[in-house]
């Protein structure tokens, strides 16, 4: 069965939607998220960076989200959450897939590492700095919207909706910001299926 160590919050939340999403059985071992834990040689055996989540599946382990949602969908999916392989719109997938955590997760990450790492010294001009670069992260994904479609690969939703709206969740907590419509009605959407509850508990 897929096991997925998981911390409430982390990207983990990506791997539980598209199972949820799939009907696919898995199960959920909870993770010490302390610095120490993370920090300790039973954790680095499963994530060498001590980062979560991790994804196992019999001897098989992936410790990158968006890979994890990759194997999901290839090996149980059955052509389901992801278009044709070789097509456009399975260009535009990948592209959406990936832009959510190589370029929109990005700036939101060094928000929280400059906050780590100094603290009541942090510069709030960086942050705003930061922020700005996940701000053209939303505009770019309204953009993508404002012709009227559903989702971001066209009306029906698949696995890059699960990536982007986990960085969009991302966002929200850190680098907050008003939503043009098109955008605020994607975000509804995606938020109000009825496999985001488990995964974003």
């Amino acid at each position: 069965m897929l096991t997925i160590y998981h911390v409430p919050g982390t990207r983990g939340m990506r791997a539980i939607w598209t199972c949820e999403e799939l009907g696919h059985p898995y199960q959920i071992v909870p993770v010490d998220f302390s610095v120490e834990y993370r920090a300790s040689q039973e954790w680095r055996k499963m994530n060498p960076t001590g980062k979560v989540p991790v994804m196992t599946d019999g001897d098989l382990k992936i410790f990158e989200s968006g890979a994890m949602v990759h194997y999901i969908l290839d090996r149980y999916g059955n052509g389901r959450l992801q278009p044709s392989p070789g097509t456009e719109e399975h260009a535009t997938f990948l592209q959406w897939s990936w832009f959510a955590e190589a370029t929109f997760a990005r700036p939101i990450g060094e928000i929280v590492n400059h906050r780590r790492v100094f603290g009541d010294n942090a510069r709030e001009d960086a942050i705003e700095e930061m922020q700005s670069r996940a701000h053209l992260c939303v505009d770019a994904i309204a953009q993508e919207l404002a012709d009227g479609r559903e989702h971001l690969c066209g009306n029906e939703f698949n696995a890059a909706d699960i990536m982007i709206a986990y960085s969009l969740h991302l966002q929200q907590r850190l680098a907050p910001r008003e939503y043009p419509e098109q955008l605020q009605s994607y975000w509804d959407r995606v938020s109000s299926r009825p496999a985001f509850g488990p995964a974003s508990s």
